[in-house]
Protein backbone atom coordinates (compact mmCIF):
# COMPACT_ATOMS: atom_id res chain seq x y z
CA UNK A 1 0.00 0.00 0.00
CA UNK A 2 2.58 2.66 1.09
CA UNK A 3 5.08 1.64 -2.06
CA UNK A 4 1.82 2.34 -4.56
CA UNK A 5 1.11 5.61 -2.77
CA UNK A 6 5.31 6.48 -3.06
CA UNK A 7 4.82 4.85 -6.78
CA UNK A 8 2.03 7.47 -7.10
CA UNK A 9 3.51 10.54 -5.41
CA UNK A 10 6.66 9.94 -7.73
CA UNK A 11 4.33 9.86 -11.27
CA UNK A 12 2.32 12.78 -10.19
CA UNK A 13 6.06 14.80 -9.44
CA UNK A 14 7.57 13.57 -12.50
CA UNK A 15 4.17 14.58 -14.11
CA UNK A 16 4.28 17.96 -12.71
CA UNK A 17 8.27 18.36 -13.46
CA UNK A 18 7.61 17.39 -16.92
CA UNK A 19 4.47 19.98 -17.69
CA UNK A 20 6.96 22.26 -15.96
CA UNK A 21 9.50 21.44 -18.23
CA UNK A 22 6.93 21.78 -21.61
CA UNK A 23 5.46 25.32 -19.97
CA UNK A 24 9.28 26.79 -20.05
CA UNK A 25 10.55 25.54 -23.47
CA UNK A 26 7.40 27.20 -24.67
CA UNK A 27 8.37 29.94 -23.40
CA UNK A 28 11.91 30.22 -23.74
CA UNK A 29 10.90 29.32 -27.56
CA UNK A 30 8.51 32.41 -27.70
CA UNK A 31 11.02 34.65 -26.69
CA UNK A 32 13.48 33.55 -28.82
CA UNK A 33 11.04 34.07 -31.72
CA UNK A 34 10.09 37.68 -30.57
CA UNK A 35 14.26 38.16 -30.30
CA UNK A 36 14.84 37.54 -33.70
CA UNK A 37 17.34 40.09 -35.51
CA UNK A 38 15.99 42.31 -37.74
CA UNK A 39 17.27 41.98 -41.22
CA UNK A 40 15.81 45.18 -42.63
CA UNK A 41 13.27 48.00 -41.54
CA UNK A 42 10.42 46.49 -43.07
CA UNK A 43 11.00 44.11 -40.17
CA UNK A 44 9.71 46.32 -37.69
CA UNK A 45 5.99 47.59 -36.23
CA UNK A 46 5.75 51.04 -35.23
CA UNK A 47 2.72 52.96 -33.79
CA UNK A 48 1.48 55.82 -35.63
CA UNK A 49 0.65 58.89 -34.53
CA UNK A 50 -3.13 58.00 -33.73
CA UNK A 51 -1.19 55.33 -31.61
CA UNK A 52 -1.81 52.54 -33.95
CA UNK A 53 0.30 49.50 -34.80
CA UNK A 54 1.65 49.34 -37.89
CA UNK A 55 3.77 46.90 -39.56
CA UNK A 56 6.59 48.44 -41.57
CA UNK A 57 6.57 45.78 -44.01
CA UNK A 58 3.41 47.38 -45.00
CA UNK A 59 5.54 49.49 -47.32
CA UNK A 60 7.52 46.46 -48.74
CA UNK A 61 7.89 47.43 -52.49
CA UNK A 62 8.20 51.28 -51.66
CA UNK A 63 11.07 53.45 -51.71
CA UNK A 64 10.84 55.21 -48.20
CA UNK A 65 12.65 58.44 -46.71
CA UNK A 66 13.16 57.64 -42.91
CA UNK A 67 13.16 61.26 -40.93
CA UNK A 68 13.29 61.89 -37.71
CA UNK A 69 11.52 65.78 -37.09
CA UNK A 70 10.86 67.97 -34.79
CA UNK A 71 8.28 70.94 -34.35
CA UNK A 72 10.46 73.66 -33.07
CA UNK A 73 13.90 73.29 -34.87
CA UNK A 74 15.39 75.59 -37.42
CA UNK A 75 14.98 73.10 -39.65
CA UNK A 76 10.97 72.70 -39.17
CA UNK A 77 9.90 74.63 -42.35
CA UNK A 78 11.88 70.58 -44.07
CA UNK A 79 8.03 69.89 -43.22
CA UNK A 80 6.83 71.89 -46.64
CA UNK A 81 9.45 70.67 -48.47
CA UNK A 82 9.07 67.05 -47.24
CA UNK A 83 5.26 67.30 -48.11
CA UNK A 84 6.00 68.76 -51.64
CA UNK A 85 8.70 65.64 -52.54
CA UNK A 86 6.14 62.94 -51.00
CA UNK A 87 3.40 64.51 -53.26
CA UNK A 88 5.95 64.93 -56.32
CA UNK A 89 6.98 60.73 -56.00
CA UNK A 90 4.07 59.11 -53.87
CA UNK A 91 2.30 57.89 -57.28
CA UNK A 92 5.59 56.37 -58.45
CA UNK A 93 5.71 54.30 -55.05
CA UNK A 94 7.83 56.68 -52.57
CA UNK A 95 6.44 57.12 -49.13
CA UNK A 96 7.89 59.61 -46.33
CA UNK A 97 8.21 58.09 -42.68
CA UNK A 98 8.38 61.23 -39.93
CA UNK A 99 9.42 59.82 -36.90
CA UNK A 100 9.24 62.69 -33.76
CA UNK A 101 11.94 62.76 -31.78
CA UNK A 102 12.74 65.47 -29.30
CA UNK A 103 16.19 64.18 -28.76
CA UNK A 104 17.84 67.55 -29.66
CA UNK A 105 17.58 70.36 -27.71
CA UNK A 106 14.28 69.52 -26.18
CA UNK A 107 12.62 70.63 -29.94
CA UNK A 108 9.44 68.53 -30.01
CA UNK A 109 8.25 68.62 -26.70
CA UNK A 110 4.89 68.07 -27.45
CA UNK A 111 2.21 64.99 -27.28
CA UNK A 112 1.28 63.03 -30.55
CA UNK A 113 -2.02 64.64 -30.92
CA UNK A 114 -0.30 68.41 -30.27
CA UNK A 115 2.42 67.06 -33.27
CA UNK A 116 -0.29 66.40 -35.78
CA UNK A 117 -2.18 69.14 -35.25
CA UNK A 118 1.02 71.40 -35.82
CA UNK A 119 1.90 69.18 -38.52
CA UNK A 120 -1.50 69.44 -40.60
CA UNK A 121 -2.06 73.35 -39.91
CA UNK A 122 0.45 74.47 -40.15
CA UNK A 123 2.65 72.24 -43.30
CA UNK A 124 -0.29 70.36 -44.32
CA UNK A 125 1.17 67.36 -43.72
CA UNK A 126 -0.30 64.63 -45.37
CA UNK A 127 2.88 61.62 -45.55
CA UNK A 128 2.52 59.37 -42.77
CA UNK A 129 3.64 60.17 -39.16
CA UNK A 130 4.67 58.16 -36.27
CA UNK A 131 4.22 58.39 -32.73
CA UNK A 132 7.27 60.52 -31.00
CA UNK A 133 10.17 58.10 -30.22
CA UNK A 134 13.87 58.50 -29.02
CA UNK A 135 16.36 58.33 -31.68
CA UNK A 136 19.59 58.32 -29.87
CA UNK A 137 20.93 57.50 -26.51
CA UNK A 138 19.88 55.05 -23.80
CA UNK A 139 16.68 55.26 -24.69
CA UNK A 140 17.04 55.05 -28.13
CA UNK A 141 13.85 53.09 -30.13
CA UNK A 142 14.82 49.29 -31.76
CA UNK A 143 14.10 50.62 -35.45
CA UNK A 144 17.10 53.45 -35.22
CA UNK A 145 19.20 51.02 -32.87
CA UNK A 146 19.01 49.24 -36.21
CA UNK A 147 19.20 52.30 -38.63
CA UNK A 148 22.16 53.39 -36.86
CA UNK A 149 24.53 50.42 -36.80
CA UNK A 150 24.28 49.91 -40.62
CA UNK A 151 27.23 49.37 -41.86
CA UNK A 152 27.43 51.50 -44.09
CA UNK A 153 25.26 54.39 -43.54
CA UNK A 154 25.41 54.00 -39.43
CA UNK A 155 26.51 56.40 -37.03
CA UNK A 156 24.98 58.69 -34.88
CA UNK A 157 21.69 60.63 -35.87
CA UNK A 158 23.84 64.55 -35.62
CA UNK A 159 20.25 66.34 -35.39
CA UNK A 160 16.25 66.41 -36.18
CA UNK A 161 15.77 66.28 -40.09
CA UNK A 162 18.26 63.72 -40.99
CA UNK A 163 17.17 61.52 -43.77
CA UNK A 164 18.07 57.68 -44.38
CA UNK A 165 16.58 56.64 -48.57
CA UNK A 166 15.40 53.15 -48.11
CA UNK A 167 14.82 51.05 -51.23
CA UNK A 168 11.94 48.64 -52.05
CA UNK A 169 13.37 46.11 -50.06
CA UNK A 170 13.91 47.47 -46.78
CA UNK A 171 17.86 48.33 -47.46
CA UNK A 172 19.56 51.26 -46.87
CA UNK A 173 20.64 52.73 -49.18
CA UNK A 174 21.17 56.76 -48.30
CA UNK A 175 21.78 59.05 -45.55
CA UNK A 176 21.70 63.21 -45.61
CA UNK A 177 22.43 65.17 -42.74
CA UNK A 178 19.59 68.12 -42.07
CA UNK A 179 21.12 70.59 -44.16
CA UNK A 180 20.34 68.32 -47.00
CA UNK A 181 17.07 69.90 -48.13
CA UNK A 182 14.14 67.75 -49.30
CA UNK A 183 13.91 68.94 -53.14
CA UNK A 184 17.77 69.40 -53.05
CA UNK A 185 19.06 67.50 -56.96
CA UNK A 186 21.01 65.26 -54.24
CA UNK A 187 18.18 64.00 -52.36
CA UNK A 188 15.79 63.70 -55.90
CA UNK A 189 18.41 62.43 -57.95
CA UNK A 190 18.92 59.37 -55.48
CA UNK A 191 15.20 58.69 -54.64
CA UNK A 192 14.12 58.89 -58.75
CA UNK A 193 17.65 56.08 -59.30
CA UNK A 194 15.76 54.12 -56.31
CA UNK A 195 12.50 54.05 -58.22
CA UNK A 196 13.49 52.91 -61.29
CA UNK A 197 14.99 49.77 -59.76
Amino acid sequence: MHHSIRVGRALVRTGLLLAAAIIVGAAMSVAIAREKPHTSVLSFTMKDIDGTDVPLSKYKGKVILIVNVASQCGFTPQYKDLEALYEKYRDRGFVILGFPANNFGEQEPGTDPEIKKFCTSTYGVTFDMFSKISVMGSDQHPLYKFITSDPVYGGDVKWNFQKYLVNRDGKIIGKYFSRVTPLSPELTGAIEGALKE
